[in-house]
């Protein structure tokens, strides 16, 4: 589950040759999309925040929770995350690009603390969910869910430990942050470009294909969530050179976000969660007291910015990149520097999380006695 490359990969993992032969996975596939839908209209109904992605991931969450057996599409989250990349890159202009460029120290300070309280709640962790310290660290980074477990188990961790903690950390943060954003937060003034923009479809195919091709293209890459990041990427050439001024239309955004909202609540699986309560009880923990240190320094990252505390809480959430553009998207905020902060936080905490590591170990006494 909002946040890197490994994600990507977790999700891949389908074997898709099967599944098409398999009635019952048909049934289990289509009731998913049918709960989705229903619990998106519901929401949408009783104003929930972002009811049509919201709506879906709490009705297929608690139903999976539960027992019953749901099915997603395979590249169903992918292709929402495509939609919603090339959105995001429309909407950058030669002012935007500048603007985030500007805020390139800002970026890295707050990287440098979300690792910081990532660390902690490692420290916090592992006593809750009495793990060994190698799983207690990589459950808490934030990184991809495959990566971290994978690196993890390379160092004698509990890979599925890691696996479900970082379930719930995304889950969290994504049932969390968009609720109090929008139910608490101030709306923005971004424009949402539409002024003067097209919607010819067949331009709007043509774009999509290539955002296809290119996040293909850069699956193989080191670059983080290239699903969301590669689509970016096209539309960012295509609007801000001024080859196409278009817009994605409003309802094939709310396709993705239902299609993201149902793959998120398919995640969850009974017999994990009754597999090991103690950690996943700790991962609930340690994921709110994340949250809410990413919405403390959010308050100090609007002072030294000038962004909107709305902004700030947006960008340092410590997952679900796609799920805080979308928040971004709806409450009129400049989705652009949440999508950077992003990018940048992923980048970075993938290629030091080793380097991060070593420092925790020493602290902790891996090698030479407790220092904690």
């Amino acid at each position: 589950m909002t946040a890197g490359k490994g994600e990507d990969k977790a999700q891949a993992v389908v074997a898709v040759g099967p599944l098409w032969k398999d009635p019952s996975w048909w049934r289990r596939c289509l009731l998913a999309y049918a709960l989705a839908l229903a619990g998106g209209y519901v929401a949408s109904r009783l104003s929930v925040p972002l009811p049509w992605m919201l709506g879906p991931f709490f009705v297929c969450g608690t139903l999976s929770a539960f027992g019953l057996k749901l099915a997603f599409l395979p590249m169903g989250r992918e292709l929402g995350q495509l939609a919603v990349g090339l959105a995001v890159g429309l909407r950058f202009t030669p002012a935007t690009l500048a603007a985030t460029a500007s805020l390139l120290p800002a970026m890295l300070a707050a990287t440098l603390y979300v690792v910081f309280f990532t660390f902690l709640a490692a420290l916090i962790f592992r006593p809750l969910a009495g793990v060994d310290r190698v799983t207690a660290f990589f459950a808490t980074a934030a990184g991809g869910v495959a990566d971290m477990a994978v690196v993890a188990k390379a160092h004698g961790g509990d890979s599925s430990a890691v696996a479900i903690v970082h379930a719930l950390r995304v889950s969290s943060v994504v049932a969390v942050v968009p609720v109090l954003v929008i139910t608490f937060g101030a709306p923005g003034s971004a424009a949402d470009s539409g002024a003067g923009a097209t919607q010819n479809l067949l331009l709007l195919a043509l774009a999509l294909g290539l955002a296809y091709i290119v996040a293909r293209l850069l699956k193989p890459t080191p670059l983080p969530n290239p699903w969301l990041v590669g689509p970016i990427f096209v539309g960012l050439g295509l609007g801000a050179s001024g080859l196409l001024n278009m817009t994605v239309p409003p309802v094939l955004i709310t396709v993705a976000q239902v299609a993201i909202g149902a793959w998120l609540g398919c995640q969850f699986r009974r017999e994990a969660l009754l597999a090991v309560p103690r950690v996943a009880a700790a991962g609930f923990v340690v994921s709110l007291f994340m949250i809410a240190a990413a919405a403390a320094g959010s308050f100090v990252m609007s002072a030294a910015t000038d962004l909107p505390i709305t902004t700030s809480f947006l960008s340092l959430a410590p997952a679900a990149v796609t799920e805080m553009v979308i928040t971004a998207k709806v409450m009129h905020l400049d989705a652009e520097i949440v999508t950077a902060f992003h990018i940048m936080r992923i980048a970075i905490v993938c290629s030091t999380v080793l380097l991060v590591f070593r420092f925790y170990s020493y602290l902790t006494g891996a090698r030479y006695g407790s220092r904690v």
